[in-house]
């Protein structure tokens, strides 16, 4: 009522706001005339434009309001705001130079403009304080990176100066966006900025690289090797910084790494080679010892680095047995015997009160174990390291007989010393009791091939090629596959189809009007009227809300109730249709509810009064903190006005599904091994479905559950077994792996069998995640 009541309201607070000196009131006055009076609104700001940075954040956010709104409706307004929008990205305020940034960009693509947005943004990105903050910005120069790389790449420095963040997400995502703009222009800054990162995580003292840790080293290692593959003039300069790392808990990442710049970059062999045997000895985890080994066996070609690493090798192996014996085990008994001793005391405590404390009591022990990491790792029962020990042992003795330079003696020596060693890997495997146990028959069998392949001359000439030669040559083909995959889904993510075609007719709607008029039909009147209802597309969108729609009462109930539920992350937002089926009025009408899981009511509905045959739509919110199976429970309680009597309806439980919190995500193998290892709570479901294919199976349960397959697989393949790992995070950022083996039977009537392995580090996800696969499984079966 407005226009009605005060006709010259806007021009009232016009000039009102022409003399107000107040920021509130200033700000309150010119919100009125952006609403009722745009024109007026924009000339006030026309005037006073120079002194809008004195009048507030709360004034200039109504600025790019009102910016954003009539540039939409007439573009070529826009000139008339590029002066105030160009002032408010060096306002002192964030919030301020944030909105004007994404404004300006929204509104113009020319480079002058994509360029102070730009340097807006990493201007908050390296001095706000808060990670959700720092989130947000990396998003918007995330979508800049799309059609604006080349301008991002002036300012890759300055984005790179984030990653003193103690955050490793805020990490992870600054070198996501870093590493797709970096140009053989800027590789060798950027790689400088990387070595020195990884170089302060070694730091004991700085609080900020412990906080981050083993998982922010990886993340820069894997960067580093990136840069290395693309441009590989940096490879040699970071090589050998990162090769000081393998014995730290990121070597698993380095030595992969090495591994891959041996192979593809022939000239820095031999200084990674020689490095490589000096570090051998600091190397103290088993899978970084097995490829430290593997490259020995496959890449050292030289008589001198022949005799060099068979030595390292050999000194740190020592000599058989690698088992505990009987006088090692007794010590270790008797070091047992003289361990921690209990000592139980009566003390007095604070408040006068008498109590007893147990405390162990043990002596200083004295360390001065000398062992080799190499031989402790074989002592401990490694069966694999044994075999992959083996098997380079052997292919440096096939490859020292092709040299004139080791002479007869000294390779009979290598091959004595060699079969000796086997031996004693032999015996180890049979005396452990460890986990590798079940791998002795394998042991026994590979062991068995190397020492015919140095001891008899016809198997060493059909076995020789194949040890000393197939291995480089698979691992080259292996790369190469991973290069075009990487490629591959590189150019997929780049060719997006055109919106429309180049060839594709224009309707001219003014120049067709007659022919309308005739009856021809107009071909864009279908398009119009979807966009205009925001009907485009809706059929899917329809049946996705229908599948959330819940019946909570029966058709014959006095009231019927059916809930519509929206998840959105860390909300649940209910909608509770309730219908009074009675002829007499409800008063005091409540939705009453309660939750199983984690889940808290935050909206609590609210008491309605519902006339005779009417219907009422009532809202309630719930809080999710964590990703499992909840149940929402619900009594509808009304007081009937023409009776007096109080009515109670139990509604039909809602139950929400896991499903709504899983995302699909993706990591390395390692990290996939490394949370498998460390996660506690697993859960294991044995597969009984009717489907008889081994990838359609897999495909199946990947559909069903939300997750990535991080295990490539040919769906032509023929075999009759598969095992692949799925990984997925919920909203709340749990990790979920679920590992899936299953076997193709022939005496079960080709059925599939086997089972699907699923942990987490928490319990809910693996019970929820363990269902579902359960029900989707069985929903297929005969």
């Amino acid at each position: 009522h407005g226009e009605t009541l005060i006709p010259d309201g806007p021009e009232l607070v016009a000039s009102f706001l022409e003399s107000e000196t107040d920021v509130a009131a200033r700000r309150n006055a010119f919100l009125m005339i952006l609403h009722e009076a745009e024109d007026l609104a924009i000339q006030f700001l026309a005037k006073n434009i120079e002194e809008v940075g004195k009048y507030g954040d709360g004034f200039a956010l109504l600025v790019l309001e009102l910016t954003r709104g009539v540039c939409r409706k007439d573009p070529s307004q826009k000139s008339r705001f590029v002066r105030v929008l160009f002032q408010m990205l060096s306002s002192n305020s964030a919030s301020v130079s944030y909105e004007a940034a994404w404004t300006l960009v929204s509104l113009s693509s020319a480079p002058t403009a994509v360029r102070a947005a730009a340097v807006t943004y990493t201007n908050l990105l390296n001095s706000q304080n808060d990670n959700n903050v720092k989130m947000i910005v990396l998003e918007r120069i995330d979508a800049l990176k799309a059609k604006h790389s080349k301008i991002l790449q002036e300012l890759l420095m300055d984005i790179l100066r984030a990653l003193s963040s103690p955050n490793p997400d805020i990490c992870k995502k600054v070198l996501d966006v870093a590493m797709d703009i970096v140009t053989p222009r800027n590789v060798t800054e950027v790689v400088a900025t990387l070595k020195r990162e990884v170089q302060k995580t070694t730091q004991e003292n700085d609080s900020t690289m412990e906080a981050k840790g083993m998982v922010y080293r990886n993340m820069l290692i894997t960067a580093i090797h990136g840069c290395a593959v693309r441009f590989p003039e940096v490879a040699e300069s970071v090589v050998h910084t990162l090769m000081d790392f393998l014995s730290t808990d990121g070597g698993m990442q380095v030595v992969i790494f090495v591994r891959a710049i041996i192979e593809q970059y022939p000239d820095l062999r031999a200084a990674l080679l020689a490095k490589l045997m000096t570090t051998l000895d600091e190397v103290s985890s088993n899978s970084v010892a097995c490829v430290c080994l593997w490259i020995l066996g496959e890449y050292t070609e030289s008589s001198d680095s022949l005799k060099e690493a068979f030595s390292a090798i050999t000194e740190q192996v020592g000599e058989p047995p690698f088992y505990q014996t009987e006088a090692s085990a007794q010590e270790e008994a008797a070091a047992d015997a003289a361990g921690p001793k209990l000592v139980t005391k009566n003390v007095v405590l604070a408040d006068g009160t008498y109590a007893t404390q147990t405390v162990y009591s043990e002596p200083k022990a004295v360390i001065s174990d000398n062992t080799p990491h190499l031989r402790k790792m074989l002592i401990g029962g490694d069966i694999f390291l044994g075999e992959i020990l083996a098997s380079c042992l052997t292919k440096l003795c096939l490859r020292a007989s092709d040299f004139s330079e080791v002479d007869a003696v000294e390779l009979k020596k290598m091959i004595a010393k060699s079969v000796m060693t086997m031996c004693g890997i032999v015996k180890m495997a049979e005396k452990c009791v460890n986990a590798q146990k079940s791998s002795l028959a394998d042991c026994k069998e590979r062991v068995a091939l190397c020492c015919r392949a140095l001891l008899d001359p016809k198997a060493t000439e059909v076995l020789k090629k194949t040890l000393t030669q197939d291995g480089k040559a698979t691992f080259a083909l292996f790369l190469k596959t991973l290069k075009d995959k990487e490629a591959k889904e590189t150019k997929k993510s780049d060719d997006k189809p055109p919106a429309t075609q180049a060839d594709d007719l224009i309707h001219f709607r003014q120049l067709r009007s007659m022919a309308v008029q005739g009856g021809d039909v107009d071909l864009d009147d279908g398009s119009d009227l979807e966009r205009a209802t925001g009907y485009a597309g809706a059929g899917s969108i329809l049946s996705n809300e229908l599948s959330h729609v819940y019946q909570l009462s029966g058709f014959a109930d006095p009231v019927y109730a059916e809930a519509f539920v929206t998840v959105h992350d860390y909300d649940i937002v209910l909608e509770f249709l309730v219908i009074n089926r009675t002829g007499n009025t409800l008063g005091n009408l409540t939705v009453e509810l309660s939750t199983m899981g984690d889940m808290k009511i935050v909206e609590r509905p609210q008491s309605h009064s519902i006339g005779p045959l009417d219907q009422i739509t009532i809202r309630a919110s719930i809080k999710v903190s964590s990703t499992e199976t909840g149940y929402i429970f619900g009594t509808i309680v009304y007081d009937d006005m023409s009776t007096n009597e109080k009515g109670y309806i139990n509604l039909n439980d809602i139950h929400m599904d896991i499903m709504d919190y899983i995302r699909p995500a993706t990591c390395t193998d390692e990290m996939f091994r490394s949370m498998w290892a460390e996660f506690e709570w697993e859960n294991k479901v044995a597969i009984s479905t009717s489907i008889t294919g081994l990838v359609e199976f897999l495909d199946h349960i990947v559909k069903s559950t939300k997750m990535r397959c991080l295990t490539p697989h040919d769906s032509n393949e023929k075999g009759s077994f598969l095992a692949a790992n799925l990984y997925a995070r919920s909203v709340f950022g749990e990790d979920a792996l679920v590992n899936v083996s299953v076997e193709k039977k022939d005496d079960n009537d080709g059925k599939l069998a086997g089972y699907i392995r699923i942990r987490s580090k928490t319990q809910g996800i693996a019970l929820s995640l363990g269902d579902r696969i359960t029900s989707v499984q069985r929903g297929l079966t005969a």
